[in-house]
């Protein structure tokens, strides 16, 4: 083979090869309470979302949905800022509790196992309340907790669910209601505020002023951390 002909076949295989290669996809931020239903709805396909809302998390925003499947209800934590999944469970409705305990420890201890490979489990409980009977495995892999409850009676998983540790997130510091009043007052001079209030807006930390002036009314938005105006609206008194 002439070298010429060698070094375009060459450069022909790597570029298949970096074409073919896994793309690793980055984490994305969570914008909206939509977005988190997405991507819910696409982490346990075909399920109704019956319950979604945000959060605060050990100071980290979070949006937390429900879903229904089948006969499993399923709860979501996602990290509004990198969309990372911090929990997920899902629990059988109408399963049935066990009246004895028919299957022993070690069997469950075994079953747990097998369900979380490599994992540790911490402890095995058999928990008893009116009769009913059911055990629940703690276990630890990496930063994940794991809890999964089994039927006493004949073994059968009735839950299972993950949580993975949220470091603490450093102090929030908000430009205080003093100042986001300044930002309004300097967006309309002369104006009058007649309301000033701090609130959650999809999430996100905002003041909200209103203010007249002659016969105009404003409302103004203004992110609690940077002092950026959000949203300016004028209307007639």
């Amino acid at each position: 083979m002439k070298k010429g002909i060698f070094f375009i076949a060459l450069a022909v295989v790597c570029s298949s090869m970096l074409l073919s290669a896994p793309v690793k996809s980055e984490a994305k931020k969570i914008g909206s309470l939509s977005a988190a239903k997405k991507m819910a709805k696409k982490k346990v396909k075909k399920a109704v979302i019956t319950e979604a809302g945000t959060d605060y998390d050990k100071g980290t925003l979070v949006y937390e949905v429900e879903l229904f499947k089948g006969s499993r209800e399923y709860n979501l934590k996602y990290r509004a800022s990198d969309g990372k999944l911090l929990e997920y469970q899902w629990e059988l409705k109408n399963a049935g509790y066990s009246r004895v305990k028919k299957v022993s420890v070690s069997k469950i201890r075994k079953k747990a196992a097998s369900k979380v490979k490599k994992a540790k489990i911490l402890s095995v409980v058999l928990d008893e309340d009116d009769d009913d009977y059911e055990y629940k495995v703690i276990m630890k892999k990496g930063k994940k907790k794991y809890k999964l409850v089994y039927h006493a009676g004949n073994g059968k998983l009735l839950e299972y669910g993950w949580e993975e540790n949220v470091k603490q997130a450093k102090k929030t510091v908000y430009i205080g209601l003093k100042k986001a009043k300044a930002i309004a007052t300097r967006k309309v001079p002369g104006a009058r505020v007649v309301k000033a209030e701090f609130d959650h807006d999809d999430g996100l930390p905002v003041y909200e002023i209103e203010m007249k002036k002659d016969w105009l009314e404003y409302e103004i938005k203004i992110h609690a951390q940077t002092g950026k105006i959000l949203e300016f609206d004028v209307d007639t008194d």
